[in-house]
């Protein structure tokens, strides 16, 4: 992968993980990230520019949708999780 391709592909991961920790429901957030990071993780060996341009494009319009999803969720918030709200261990 060209460096500018690699660049490119790593601001894309960059930007979804960030917009998807704006979720405000916590099983979201987690799913959407968790989601993400395996996608990129099975897709990292990948060599064929025309196939890693797919994934780009596919990638951009998932980005779009977590965006959207996150301003809809962000009209209907709710409550935090019992999960969310436990003080981390001080160290």
């Amino acid at each position: 992968m060209a460096a500018s391709s690699r660049a490119r592909v790593l601001d894309l991961y960059r930007a979804m993980l960030r917009e998807s920790k704006q979720f405000s429901a916590y099983n979201y957030r987690t799913y959407a990230i968790r989601k993400i990071r395996d996608a990129f993780r099975e897709n990292k060996n990948v060599k064929d520019p025309v196939e890693i341009q797919t994934l780009v494009n596919k990638a951009k319009r998932n980005l779009e949708i977590i965006h959207r999803q996150v301003h809809i969720g962000q009209l209907y918030s709710t409550d935090k999780l019992i999960i969310e709200n436990q003080e981390k261990p001080k160290t």
